[in-house]
């Protein structure tokens, strides 16, 4: 039987109210979801991508991306439209406007993130990345 530690306990809670938090103070910030930044970065390295391609390449669900995407194009981020050579596919791209919005929306990622690491020095973001690269890499092994 393994040893139990009850730092192990406090850091579980301390993951679980970072996750809890961080996305909702980023959005009132930002003005925007993780998820749909994370969405406009990938359609602004490309003119267009396949729908399809978008959700299996940031690992969502498909539901989650359509309600995403869905409510880009009402905001006039981004273009949908039926791939002519398969009306099965549907392709994405950023209006200008989309793009627009991404080099705003990265900034204030950027004085998010530059507020949330007040307080750290050189060593300790790198030593911080350090953790977090092993703890995804545990992650990813369970």
């Amino acid at each position: 039987m393994t040893e139990h530690y009850p730092e192990e306990d406090r850091i579980f809670e301390l993951l679980q109210a970072l996750n809890k938090g961080i996305c909702p103070k980023f959005e009132r910030c930002a003005g925007i979801s993780p998820t749909r930044l994370r969405l406009l970065h990938e359609l602004f390295q490309v003119d267009e991508v396949s729908q399809i391609t978008l959700q299996k390449g940031m690992d969502i669900d498909a539901a989650a991306v359509t309600r995403h995407l869905k409510g880009m194009e009402e905001s006039g981020t981004i273009t949908r439209r039926n791939n002519p050579a398969d009306n099965r596919v549907t392709l994405v791209s950023l209006t200008d406007q989309g793009r627009e919005r991404m080099i705003q929306y990265s900034e204030e990622k950027r004085r998010f993130v530059a507020t949330l690491l007040t307080g750290f020095n050189d060593q300790e973001r790198t030593v911080l990345i350090d953790m977090l690269n092993r703890l995804q890499s545990n992650i990813n092994l369970l």
